[in-house]
């Protein structure tokens, strides 16, 4: 039984190939600017999971705008899908697609079909059965999402066994196991996510000069006002002594942007100076090589202050 969302994108790819030919079958996913290759079934383009095109110059986003049909016996023949930039890198004959949108009709990205021959026009009689796999695909996709937030929720909330003792918020070893869970949901589903590297400015001279209970203090406004501008499903966590860090999932760059303006106006009203690094998750590199740019971006930050001060 086919109950996962990369089964039934596999089985999809696998009954097409079977019943229109076609060297290349991709489930996308569309993020921002990004058309990301989630699954592909590939027989001569060279096309691997993970790798991303701009979205804006594909096929299949002038089929989802509908300036061009979603099945294209030849491409030539239709002129939006002709001009498309990225078919001087997937060469295009022939062409099918469908959108695949979630629930509340958001979209996620397609299920589309390429071949860089002309095919026969009674493919065009194939659409019923294209669009029925496509919401098929569709619905299960949306079932996993919204079971993974849930399950996001119930990871933060049994995480007691790896949190600060100090703060309450996760610590490093936690930090690490909820890096690699959303690292997965960001390979199986192409989220994009953002991490921010946190390091407080006076925690060594608070506690030289006023002892370690000002110390302790100083962390605790600064986790409580991390926590007043973050989701129930993002994750704070205390690193050790005065580095903290955050993961902000599902997050788009202006998302992030927003976000992090609003962790500096929080802290600065806990009256906690800090530095800080962002970085996004974006196809081509995971989110510990986001969080080590975040982090040295974070380094840079910090040096800067000392120069200005």
């Amino acid at each position: 039984m086919i109950d996962d969302f990369a089964a039934a994108a596999q089985a999809t790819m696998a009954y097409l190939r079977h019943r229109l030919g076609f060297r290349l079958w991709m489930v996308t996913r569309t993020e921002g600017d990004d058309w990301i290759v989630l699954y592909a079934d590939d027989a001569g383009y060279g096309i691997t999971p993970g790798q991303s095109f701009r979205w804006t110059d594909t096929v299949c986003a002038r089929m989802v705008l509908g300036h061009g049909p979603n099945i294209a016996p030849s491409t030539i023949d239709v002129p939006a899908y002709a001009q498309a930039p990225l078919g001087r890198h997937l060469p295009t004959g022939a062409y099918v697609g469908i959108p695949l949108r979630r629930g509340d009709g958001s979209l996620f990205g397609t299920l589309c079909g390429f071949d860089p021959q002309p095919q026969p026009p009674s493919i065009r009689e194939e659409l019923d059965t294209l669009t029925l796999l496509g919401s098929l695909l569709a619905t299960i996709l949306d079932r996993e999402l919204d079971s993974g937030s849930e399950a996001r929720l119930a990871d933060r909330a049994g995480a007691d066994d790896a949190r600060d003792s100090l703060t309450g918020l996760v610590n490093r070893r936690g930090w690490d196991m909820f890096l690699q869970r959303e690292e997965e949901r960001c390979s199986r589903y192409g989220h994009s996510a953002c991490v921010v590297s946190i390091d407080l400015d006076d925690l060594k001279f608070t506690n030289d000069t006023q002892g370690q209970g000002s110390g302790d203090a100083l962390l605790m406004r600064a986790a409580r006002a991390l926590e007043q501008v973050t989701r129930g499903t993002d994750v704070i966590a205390r690193l050790g002594g005065d580095e903290f860090a955050m993961l902000m999932v599902e997050c788009d760059y202006f998302d992030a942007q927003a976000m992090l303006m609003r962790v500096q106006e929080a802290l600065a009203a806990a009256d906690v100076r800090a530095s800080l690094g962002m970085a996004m998750r974006k196809p081509g590199y995971d989110l510990e090589e986001a969080f080590a740019m975040a982090d040295a971006e974070m380094v840079r930050a910090k040096r800067s202050r000392k120069v200005l001060n």
